[in-house]
């Protein structure tokens, strides 16, 4: 699989007219992220509340609907990445809105995830509702070494007793390197700007941590922020910079803003696009100098997954992206949501 990956990127490499040396080799990875939105199993989870997705529940969540809510999720995730990397995908996948490790495990045994050994990590989180982060990889391509739920806190009195979805900091090797994923999903819009303010902040924090035990670590942030990249949470308290030039040190480059701004995004409301779902990169990730060196990791590209299955091709919400659910009726879809996707490249010695 190396080989094949060595050489798929070293040809789209060449054919993008850069000035590559022909006899340089150079190995191509894919990171994405998905909103899996809602992927529940048929039992109760004791302590949460999960019972619109039971049986007997609000949306009749059978084992029926249940398998094909898997085998939808495992179709994008296995197709995420192949557009550069065909027949590989990514190396990383993070993932929010998934209830247990159960419905980890019966993703990854998906056959288009179980052929390609993709494995997870998931740690049970106290969110009401019971949705946690996790993150699926590759494990040919990375390495797990260390992983952590961060809590997200609460800090004014009267939210005490709330509680909310971490921060999963994954930490491992990817092409050698040492590689920090922060998987997250922010407080939704209901709960208003401060508390997604507050989880730009506590994100930062996590991505200081890891840059004082190491400062060359190459930290991947990504999830649904609930926040497009211009918000306060992305753009102030996170501190992720729109122009790569501007990245100072330890800092953070967030490649999205041109991206919405151009008129793309990866969830629609009101007939207007959002871009919730971003993957955010370290100044240690960047080729700022445009010297093209690629000798440690260096991000090369970035896209928004789409694909004709994944929109609505009638009705009044044509164009929009099709769900699981929509006015209480089951359209057998995919997320409110459409994944996202960077690249990083490394050259070959």
């Amino acid at each position: 699989m190396k080989k094949t990956m060595f050489l798929l990127a070293l040809l789209f490499l060449m054919g993008t007219g850069t000035t590559f040396a022909q006899e340089k080799k150079f190995s191509l990875y894919g990171i994405g992220f998905y909103n899996l939105e809602n992927l529940f199993d048929t039992c109760h989870d004791e302590g949460h509340n999960d019972y619109q997705f039971l049986p007997d529940g609000q949306y009749k969540w059978t084992g029926l609907k249940y398998s094909n809510k898997l085998k939808n999720m495992a179709r994008v995730l296995a197709e995420l990445g192949t557009d550069k990397l065909p027949g590989i995908g990514c190396a990383i996948i993070g993932v929010s809105e998934v209830e247990n490790a159960k419905c980890m495990e019966d993703l990854c045994n998906q056959e288009p995830l179980k052929k390609r050994g993709y494995k997870f990590v998931h740690v049970e989180g106290p969110d009401y509702r019971g949705v946690d982060c996790a993150m699926i990889y590759n494990p040919r391509l990375f390495s797990v070494e260390n992983v952590t739920l961060m809590p997200y806190t609460y800090i004014l009195p009267e939210d005490s007793m709330r509680h909310t979805r971490g921060f999963l900091t994954v930490s491992g090797k990817l092409a050698g390197e040492h590689v920090a994923v922060i998987v997250n999903h922010l407080p939704s819009r209901g709960a208003g700007s401060f508390y997604r303010e507050e989880g730009g902040r506590q994100i930062r924090l996590v991505k200081d941590s890891l840059l004082r035990v190491d400062p060359d670590f190459k930290v991947i942030i990504m999830g649904d922020m609930n926040d497009d990249p211009q918000d306060k949470s992305m753009a102030v308290s996170l501190g992720a910079q729109r122009k790569m030039k501007d990245v100072e040190k330890g800092g953070l480059w967030n490649p999205w803003w041109d991206t919405l701004a151009n008129g793309t995004g990866t969830l629609m409301y009101d007939g207007k696009w959002n871009l919730f779902d971003q993957i955010i990169l370290s100044q240690s990730l960047l080729d700022q100098n445009k010297k093209k060196d690629y000798r440690t990791l260096k991000y090369f590209a970035h896209q928004i997954f789409r694909r004709d299955y994944l929109f609505q091709k009638e009705g009044k919400y044509k164009g929009n992206t099709l769900r699981t659910h929509a006015g209480g009726v089951w359209l057998n879809g995919y997320s409110d949501h459409l994944p996202t996707v960077v690249y990083v490249v490394k050259e070959v010695k």
